[in-house]
């Protein structure tokens, strides 16, 4: 059974104008059990995208699918230059995981599953000591998944990115809205009609006039487009992060090269890289097929103690 939820977010970090929000977030499984699962979407997406690996991890974990700041049903900032403070996310995650009991439980074994953006928090996450956050995280992340997202980010998969990012388009009806969203998310892969269904209807908003649009922030676009005269390097942060992780690679991605994921498996974590044939980014972790190699990493110890 799914759960929704919003708690309130007032960090002791966050400039005065963006305190006083709401991140809402989805609560599936038990909430007694230890072993906690977080996932973190993409630029643009919602917790709305993990149902299908909710679902299937649900027996044997809690999972907390988050609506990042700005996106999903989590209220957008005042300010929209908060969207570019990679603190601010790093906070939110935080009072996240305090809000739902995670830090205050030497039992919980806190695994991360990140979607491009949500793959990056949860890096970070795991090499955060030192960084000014208002709240530690006294509880390591055991093992991070990462879809589509690494230590070099091209500068030319972020000026595509940026053609159709915060341009906030109207359509007349959901159909016509659902279609532009697979024609500019077509790099998704091949999905099935009620995979894009059940991703359209989770990222629609209806406004007043009786339109139809994207539910996200479009302020998201003005700090994002500061970041397009190079390629973001992240290398640093990758050589400091050891912990179990395992990237998927859309194998027709222009964000994360071929290049750059065989460096992350001799550099850093020593990734675990599995190439998806047919898409680009990102996989999105709905298809059978990614939901059984999220699942058997995610669950690997306790598949190797019944055996």
């Amino acid at each position: 059974m799914m759960l929704f939820k919003r708690f309130p977010v007032s960090s002791g970090y966050d400039n005065d104008v963006n305190n006083d929000r709401h991140i809402a977030y989805t609560e599936w499984g038990q909430p007694d059990n230890p072993h906690m699962v977080v996932c973190v979407h993409g630029l643009t997406r919602n917790c709305r995208d993990f149902d299908f690996l909710a679902q299937a991890l649900a027996a044997d974990c809690r999972v907390i699918c988050v609506d990042v700041v700005g996106r999903g049903q989590s209220d957008w900032l005042t300010d929209a230059a908060g969207y570019d403070d990679y603190l601010l996310y790093l906070s939110d995650a935080v009072a996240l995981l305090k809000h739902i009991g995670a830090l205050d439980n030497d039992r919980i074994q806190l695994d991360w599953v990140g979607i491009s953006l949500g793959g990056l928090i949860g890096m970070m996450l795991v090499i955060q000591p030192g960084l000014p956050l208002p709240l530690p995280l006294p509880i390591p992340i055991r093992r991070l998944v990462m879809s589509d997202i690494g230590p070099l980010i091209p500068v030319a998969a972020l000026a595509r990115i940026a053609q159709y990012l915060g341009k906030d388009p109207r359509f007349a009806s959901f159909d016509e809205f659902e279609a532009y969203m697979k024609k500019i998310s077509v790099s998704f892969g091949p999905l099935s009609e009620a995979q894009w269904h059940h991703l359209a209807l989770h990222s629609v908003r209806e406004f007043g006039d009786g339109t139809y649009g994207f539910r996200y922030d479009p302020g998201i676009a003005a700090s994002f487009k500061k970041h397009l005269s190079e390629d973001i390097d992240l290398w640093a942060q990758w050589d400091a992060l050891h912990i179990p992780t395992l990237v998927l690679r859309g194998m027709e991605s222009d964000l994360l090269y071929a290049e750059t994921a065989a460096e992350m498996q001799v550099r850093g974590a020593k990734a675990r890289v599995i190439e998806l044939p047919g898409i680009g980014h990102a996989p999105m972790l709905v298809s059978d097929d990614q939901i059984a190699i999220v699942k058997d990493f995610l669950l690997a110890e306790k598949a190797t103690s019944a055996a």
